[in-house]
């Protein structure tokens, strides 16, 4: 099942602006997170994690048990950018092409149209994405790799900013499919929610009395102004140092796990760590942001056996942060 947002502001970014500069790029993102706050309550560092993987360029699988807010907070970062979203309720008989698009024969002129399918938009939520057998959620994988979508042999590009954000629930292992390898180190992070304080869970049924706050929430910034932050943080400086601590990070986990992060996953790192010192106000990384970015960055890329250095992913990563030095 699909569904895309057809409102007047829903619109594709093509074009590169120039970047912003270091307080611009880290304005948008403030916003951003301001806005979703309007709606989702008691997870900042989230929130912050998921500005920073769009502004590094990247996608986000939001792990947790059902409930928590996941689709939600997909829904409001959506809405707060002026620009295409489209949403794919995954289930077992969705096909990778209600995904990518299909080419459907025209009777009138006699040739075939492609259409495309929500994978074109540039927030695309895939709302529990392991209800679906692996067939299907390797429809993403080209375009969350390369920002195209192949279908019988023609290529099509994606419009930029394109971000997957992709839910999945950790429970009923009897009724879903588990995410392939390759694909879930194609997501930059992986974040939990977590349930809310008691605190927290009040304060959402307060808002929630009534009118959903989702429903009016606006903007806060375009799609262009994404792009224009994006290419800020491209341009972050990162010296040999840190390219260098982020090395040792991953090579410590391939020393010490049945499998370690990939190559990509220390591109990953750094992108984000970049993301992180613009959210700061700074235009170089420093040690302080790849370790801040390191657990989401790559404890899901790690899988751990009986001689690990931990018995999660996300142990190990502390493990590496507490033992890796930082010259």
């Amino acid at each position: 099942m699909t569904e895309a947002n057809t409102n007047s502001r829903s619109r594709r970014v093509a074009d590169s602006p120039e970047p912003l500069s270091i307080d611009g790029a880290a304005n948008v993102a403030e916003r951003i997170v301001e806005n979703v706050e309007q709606v989702i309550v008691g997870h900042h560092d989230v929130t912050e994690h998921i500005v920073t993987a769009i502004l590094a360029r990247g996608h986000l699988l939001l792990d947790d048990v059902p409930g928590v807010g996941k689709t939600m907070l997909a829904r409001s970062l959506a809405r707060s950018i002026d620009c295409e979203f489209s949403r794919v309720q995954f289930t077992p008989d969705l096909l990778p092409t209600d995904v990518t698009g299909v080419n459907v024969f025209d009777e009138r002129t006699r040739e075939f149209e492609f259409r495309p399918g929500p994978v074109f938009g540039n927030v695309v939520l895939a709302d529990e994405i392991n209800r679906a057998p692996p067939k299907t959620q390797s429809a993403l994988l080209e375009a969350m790799e390369e920002a195209q979508v192949t279908v019988d042999g023609e290529t099509y590009q994606l419009d930029r900013p394109f971000t997957v954000i992709a839910t999945q629930n950790d429970v009923e292992a009897d009724r879903t499919y588990e995410l392939p390898v390759a694909e879930v180190d194609r997501f930059m992070k992986r974040l939990s929610m977590g349930y809310p304080s008691p605190e927290d869970e009040s304060e959402v049924l307060r808002r929630v009395t009534g009118r959903h706050p989702i429903e009016e929430l606006e903007p806060v910034t375009t799609g262009a102004d994404v792009i224009a932050a994006q290419e800020t943080v491209a341009g972050v400086t990162a010296e040999d140092a840190v390219r260098e601590y982020v090395t040792r990070l991953a090579n410590y986990t391939r020393d010490h796990a049945e499998l370690g992060v990939s190559p990509r996953g220390s591109i990953s790192l750094l992108r984000a760590a970049q993301a992180r010192a613009v959210l700061d106000g700074r235009d170089y990384v420093l040690p302080d942001d790849v370790q801040a970015e390191a657990e989401a960055a790559l404890a899901h890329r790690v899988r751990v056996g009986p001689d690990s250095a931990g018995s999660s992913g996300s142990e190990l990563i502390a493990t590496a942060l507490r033992d890796v030095p930082v010259e």
